[in-house]
């Protein structure tokens, strides 16, 4: 049996209420003030690629690592443009040298098609399907609005799937309601009701109703369908479908806003969190054609009860008060930091390759003799009464959590969002690491607390056009409200 086998996501902390964009920019724009809600948005150090480790990293959870044979990144903001962004993330996640990656762009359908093409090729092992986006808007426009930061990934494979893959279809059509260029950052958007009119209600229904009555399914059989577009138009898509109005998913607008190439999957891993065995599912992506997946739920969802990663993301929030500051996260507006920002921010590649497993993997050494750990490898036992010089076992340090022994809150040294927080923790294996921490609001890490790690963005070189990713500290999720 073919289908999902795991799910996670990543909606990032940070949610920036809409009325704070409308204060700011509704003087160009007087409309802004009818949106209501709030999206998530990135850290300075967040981006697709950080974003789809985070999601991968909820997918495997249980999950042996040696099963997984092949990883998808689909996106339309990857990183790099010349570099295997998808190597990057199996990297950070451990996965073996010998597993395929693959980079999917191009399309806001590439999630959906990425994930059809992975249900039709059988292995022995699994593939990792993750889907991410950090699309940019100009400021005051309505997609500043609309769109969100967000990523998710599904695992698929065979065997005790949680949704069992029935079927797809696909419609290409060079439809163009949106569109941008390589050497742009914004994405230029047609008229909203042509794009409804001649787009989604002409091409989606038709491509749900064919696949439907080729699976003899019916329309009222359909316990979920799930298009990435407002509620308004959802609703007439599920008529035209002849599917019931009340069984269009939550598009999650109000709370996260359009992610881009991830959303559909974000929305499948939101319905499958709270899904019931039998339940089946129309899943929708829409981009220069129409693809259309079928999935009915399983029995085996019943263990996924306790594990609600939507539910508990949406739940971990931080607003963000400051206009200008999302700006310059976005780097849309450029602070003055003063000299302290000036630095050279190369990277030595031969390096980076030589301790590229320390650098991705958060690998460690577990001494051979005394079983001490310490991070980062060295030639000898950090332990004194051992001292024992040589080979050391690596252990992979970034699924555990630590505590923070010491902390600086450094209003002085240079941030993209100060103040920069750093200090020594604990790993709960044993050993210490000196890292940056991460997500911290001012005053809120503590000694003593329990932290995570997470893979972000460390530093870019703007001279040569490179980015520098390592993990970081932050609080634990659920830490905030109260849950943990």
């Amino acid at each position: 049996m073919r289908g999902v086998l795991a799910f996670g996501v990543c909606i990032p902390s940070l949610r920036l209420p809409r009325a704070v964009v409308a204060r700011a920019m509704a003087w160009v724009n007087p409309g802004l003030n009818r949106q209501r809600g709030e999206r998530t948005v990135c850290n300075w150090d967040e981006d697709t690629l950080t974003m789809g480790v985070e999601a991968a990293r909820g997918a495997l959870r249980d999950i042996a690592r040696q099963s997984i044979s092949n990883v998808v990144l689909a996106s339309t903001t990857l990183p790099f443009a010349d570099r295997s962004n998808a190597t990057i993330v199996a990297g950070a996640l451990g996965l073996s040298s010998t597993v395929s990656t693959q980079d999917s762009a191009g399309s806001q359908r590439a999630g959906t098609s990425s994930l059809a093409q992975a249900m039709l090729h059988s292995s022995s092992k699994n593939t990792l399907v993750i889907g991410a986006d950090r699309r940019l808007a100009k400021p005051g426009s309505e997609q500043e609005m609309t769109y969100g930061h967000a990523g998710a990934a599904l695992l698929v494979g065979d065997g005790a799937v949680i949704a069992r893959y029935v079927g797809s279809s696909h419609h290409a059509a060079d439809f163009v309601d949106h569109h941008r260029l390589a050497d742009s950052s914004f994405d230029y958007s047609l008229e909203e009701r042509w794009v409804s009119e001649e787009g989604w209600q002409k091409q989606v229904p038709a491509a749900i109703v064919d696949l439907l009555s080729e699976k003899s399914w019916l329309p009222t059989d359909v316990a979920h369908l799930l298009v990435n577009v407002s509620s308004n138009v959802g609703k007439k898509l599920a008529v035209l479908s002849g599917i019931p109005a009340d069984r269009l998913a939550d598009n999650l607008y109000d709370r996260v806003g359009d992610t881009g190439t991830g959303h559909p999957l974000l929305m499948l891993a939101a319905v499958l969190e709270k899904a019931n065995a039998g339940e089946r599912i129309v899943l929708v992506g829409f981009g220069q054609g129409v693809d259309v997946l079928l999935f009915e739920v399983t029995s085996a969802i019943d263990a996924w009860r306790r594990s609600r990663p939507v539910a508990t993301a949406l739940q971990e929030r931080l607003e963000e008060q400051s206009y200008t500051r999302f700006l310059a996260h976005c780097g849309l507006l450029t602070p003055e930091f003063g000299m302290r920002s000036e630095r050279d921010n190369r990277t030595a590649q031969t390096v980076a390759w030589r301790r590229h497993d320390e650098l991705l993997t958060l690998t460690g050494g577990r001494c051979v003799r005394c079983g001490t750990i310490q991070f980062p490898l060295s030639g000898a036992c950090v332990e004194p009464s051992c001292r024992q010089l040589g080979r050391q076992d690596p252990i992979a340090l970034n699924e555990q959590h630590g505590r923070i022994k010491t902390f600086t809150e450094d209003w002085l040294a240079y941030s993209q969002r100060p103040p920069l927080v750093y200090g020594n923790v604990a790993f709960e294996s044993g050993g210490n690491a000196f890292i940056e921490f991460t997500d911290f609001a001012p005053n809120e890490a503590a000694v003593g607390q329990e932290v995570r790690f997470v893979f972000r963005l460390k530093d870019v070189d703007r001279l040569r056009g490179f980015r520098r990713y390592f993990w970081k500290a932050a609080p634990v999720v659920g830490f905030r409200n109260g849950s943990h």
